[in-house]
């Protein structure tokens, strides 16, 4: 791995600070049209796409990657030299893009080092960030849980843009399975108290599947619990990666290597098929539960891609305590932290007791009058 310190110098690539022709500023990517903007003057540009570059990201051979290994680099640093205005800027070592602080120059670096795999594609951002705003207002509404002076007050603070690194894997996969499979049926004894039994049968087969975009976060520098819920994002709806959708975002480099980024999408994979074959024992024998499902998978035609995926970051401060919360720069889905209201959570699950125990009464009486 190549040493990685605030010593290192890397230069901006100049093709990606892309100057208005009106005004001289530099543009930026926006999320409502797609194309460049003009911050100043409110300018727009298209993206050019040449018709030899590929539209998408391609899916590419898992067993051909030459780098796999993690690139966990941590907390070290890079030096940025501007090539806009000549200032020097220290930033995460995992960093591929920024604004220079000092002249607002956008700052792509190279996305592809000697030991590392360059984007493969890019899912631009569709959502503004005061789109994300009003998202986020509506969100926290919703929140039963959460204190309605928390509502009232929470105002987030400015919003920060930034894609995310995420491999997706296909596969085709054949899976092997045995387990177990019940069916109900009410008992009622002499003195008149109802039990339920569960008739326990032993069944076996196979399943396939094929596997398309199981989605691995590739960062370990954010919060996993929100992330997880702002998905699932439209990852064929990509484009192919070039600088000018990242510019004025910030952009992160991978730490999570493609090997163990594909051991830990066969964890969720395999809870994904074992829910399934669990769905599918339940239909072919009218079941009503299933129990020990084991399986045994093997998979083929393994392939990935290395995207970038747009978020949008913030928080707001309750109590004085911070909550931070995310929305998806690509659906609007909203996800986060908030305050908890215990008096309406006793509440809720006082309600909760009192409907079971009027439903398990309703059951009694049905039964006692069909016998």
């Amino acid at each position: 791995m190549d040493d990685i310190n605030d010593k290192n110098i890397v230069e901006t690539n100049e093709e990606t600070d892309k100057k208005c022709p009106q005004c001289g500023g530099v543009m930026d990517f926006n999320p409502a049209t797609g194309n460049l903007k003009c911050p100043y003057c409110d300018y727009e540009e298209i993206i050019q796409i040449q018709k030899e570059e590929p539209k998408k990201a391609e899916e590419l051979d898992f067993y051909a990657a030459e780098h796999t290994a993690n690139k966990n680099w941590g907390t070290e640093t890079k030096t940025v030299l501007c090539n806009a205005c000549g200032a020097q800027s220290i930033y995460d070592a995992l960093q591929t893009s920024a604004v220079c602080p000092f002249c607002g120059s956008n700052q792509v670096m190279d996305a592809n080092s000697q030991d590392t795999i360059a984007p493969g594609g890019v899912v631009p951002f569709r959502i503004s960030d005061k789109e994300a705003s009003e998202l986020f207002k509506k969100w926290i509404k919703r929140r039963w849980f959460c204190p309605k002076l928390a509502k009232d007050s929470a105002k987030p603070k400015r919003f920060n843009g930034i894609y995310l690194p995420y491999w997706t894997f296909d596969a085709d996969t054949y899976s092997s399975y045995h387990g177990d499979y019940g069916i109900d049926h009410k008992r009622k004894d002499r003195e008149g108290n109802i039990h339920i039994e569960t008739d326990w049968h032993r069944t076996s087969g196979s399943y396939r599947e094929f596997i398309n975009d199981e989605l691995v976060l590739a960062s370990s520098n954010h919060d996993m619990s929100i992330l997880h819920k702002l998905e699932p994002f439209d990852t064929e709806n990509n484009k192919a990666y070039k600088p000018e959708y990242i510019a004025g975002f910030v952009a992160e480099r991978y730490s999570l290597g493609l090997k163990d980024a594909w051991n830990t999408a066969m964890i969720s994979i395999r809870a994904k098929l074992k829910h399934h074959i669990s769905d599918k024992i339940q239909r072919e024998h009218h079941a009503d539960h299933v129990r020990n499902v084991n399986l045994r998978t093997d998979y083929s035609d393994i392939t990935y891609k290395y995207l970038l995926l747009p978020i949008w970051i913030s928080n707001f401060k309750y109590n004085d305590k911070v909550y931070q919360f995310m929305v998806n720069g690509q659906t609007g889905k909203v996800a986060g932290k908030t305050p908890v209201s215990i008096p309406k959570v006793v509440i809720t699950v006082i309600g909760i007791i009192a409907i079971i125990a009027i439903l398990y009464y309703l059951d009694i009486l049905n039964f006692d009058m069909f016998y």
